[in-house]
């Protein structure tokens, strides 16, 4: 089985309702990363405090199939392709994947099958 890393930068108020998303399109565990998005306009500054989004990174180790699933219900749900909306999510290749849960493997296994 081939994997790919689902990589998914949503606001972090979205935070919930994307791993909801992911999780009704089969992805199973995700990794939570928590960091600031600043984009192509320099920093805003009001008082000394700069002005940043707060974004959530959230990382889904899939199977090929799977993740393009995942990856356009979580498009589609937060719009990815409005200009307005701050997000954005990508696929990378894996080429070698250890550490996998077993009942997590067989879901993946179960999912596939369904989808042929």
């Amino acid at each position: 089985m081939k994997f790919t890393a689902l990589v998914a930068i949503i606001e972090d108020k979205d935070e919930e309702a994307a791993i909801d998303v992911a999780k009704e399109a089969g992805a199973g565990s995700v990794t939570i990363i928590h960091g600031k998005n600043i984009g192509l306009e320099e920093k805003k500054v009001f008082f000394g405090l700069t002005l940043e989004a707060n974004v959530s990174v959230l990382l889904f180790v899939l199977p090929r199939r799977l993740s393009m699933k995942v990856m356009k219900a979580i498009r589609e749900k937060f719009d990815l392709d409005s200009a307005e909306n701050g997000g954005m999510t990508f696929t990378i290749p894996l080429s070698h994947v250890a550490g996998l849960d077993n009942d997590e493997l067989h879901k993946f296994e179960d999912n596939i099958k369904t989808m042929l």
